[in-house]
């Protein structure tokens, strides 16, 4: 069998979100989309399902994908419905949505469910993707609380800038956000991951985080809250093959990389077509056998190169990570010009294992 394996850490996702709620205060939905960010929505949400206050998911298909796999806690579409026939499907399964435009109101009045709706009411305070305008907030809320089928709604907005932490974007967010809501006597929900780590002051009632969950930071270096998060997901493969080579030869596809000394050279079993980034410099960190290594060579579609000269007790089998423990995903997210949420939901062809169930 092919070596290459994702190890998901259950007890560092529980960690996680435990932190989460310190930070926020009060509650907190685990976001669980796009698959938990890679590592499996199903066997995160079971892990979570005794400490979560409720899950968050992009669309109805994910979290159809949570019923049907016996979680009962609060699940919540962040992208609302696209179709108004989908409110069925929200009453029949019990589900929050997120409100962002008129056309939902006007769906949501005419829906006869056999439950009232919990919903989320968006503010558009300047990530100009989804919400409704400042102006227009009030008013829809109102249309919203007049009618008999909706039970609660609850105040949210997205932060877009909240990673930038010299940035005074998301304190002119915010600011805009309390001002259209502080006098409206609802719940409130305004942190993302960024935001919870970073923002001690944006927080409301219910906290949305996503990539801290799984031990990521969103942050460029070092920061003393983000550093507390544990790595959930480690990628490791296996050497496959050794190579000895003069000084001057070249390695793989465009010979990026030429051997300035006799080397011995590691083929590791793992590539993009694994969710590995393809231009991943030479000198990216690896682990090899637990030691500080290094990427040499372009990514094949399915291999990659290390260079084991230091390495002398390494060879056929040696175990290499890729990212994980040892060599986290946001320092190879920034050595690959890439971003750690890319690398964490881009994983495929990669067979998971969990610990700590």
């Amino acid at each position: 069998m092919r070596p290459a394996r994702a190890l998901i850490d259950l007890t560092a996702l529980r960690h996680n979100y435990r932190l989460a709620r310190e930070l926020g205060g009060r509650k907190a939905l685990a976001v669980v989309k796009a698959d938990a960010y890679g590592h499996g929505a199903v066997r995160c949400a079971r892990a979570l399902e005794s400490d979560a206050d409720g899950f968050a998911v992009a669309c109805i298909e994910e979290a159809l994908e949570l019923r049907e796999a016996g979680i009962r806690a609060p699940i919540l579409l962040l992208e609302g419905f696209f179709e108004a026939d989908e409110l069925a499907l929200i009453d029949a399964h019990d589900l929050w949505c997120v409100v962002q435009a008129e056309w939902q109101i006007d769906a949501i009045e005419r829906a006869r469910p056999a439950k009232p709706f919990t919903l989320w009411l968006k503010l558009d305070s300047g990530m100009h993707r989804l919400g409704l305008a400042a102006a227009d907030y009030r008013a829809s809320l109102q249309r919203l609380q007049a009618m008999p089928h909706v039970r609660d709604v609850v105040a949210m907005t997205h932060f877009a800038r909240a990673d930038e932490l010299d940035s005074a974007r998301t304190d002119e967010q915010r600011a805009l956000f309390h001002q259209v809501c502080d006098e409206l006597h609802l719940a409130t929900s305004l942190s993302n991951s960024p935001a919870l780590l970073g923002w001690p002051t944006a927080q409301g009632e219910w906290a949305r985080p996503g990539l801290m969950l799984y031990g990521a930071t969103p942050f460029a270096g070092p920061h003393p809250v983000a550093d507390r998060l544990q790595p959930v997901m480690t990628v490791t493969s296996k050497v496959i093959g050794v190579r000895e080579l003069a000084a001057g030869e070249p390695i793989g596809y465009g010979a990026r990389f030429i051997t300035r000394r006799p080397s011995r050279i590691g083929v590791v079993a793992m590539g993009y077509a694994d969710g590995y980034p393809q231009f991943a410099p030479n000198g990216t960190p690896v682990s090899i056998d637990g030691r500080p290594g290094e990427l040499v060579g372009r990514v094949s579609m399915d291999m990659l190169t290390v260079d084991l000269t230091d390495h002398p007790a390494a060879g056929l089998g040696s175990e290499v990570e890729l990212w994980g423990r040892q060599v986290s995903v946001s320092e190879l997210a920034l050595h690959s010009d890439n971003s750690a949420y890319q690398l964490l939901c881009g994983l495929k062809r990669v067979p998971r294992s969990y610990v700590g169930e």
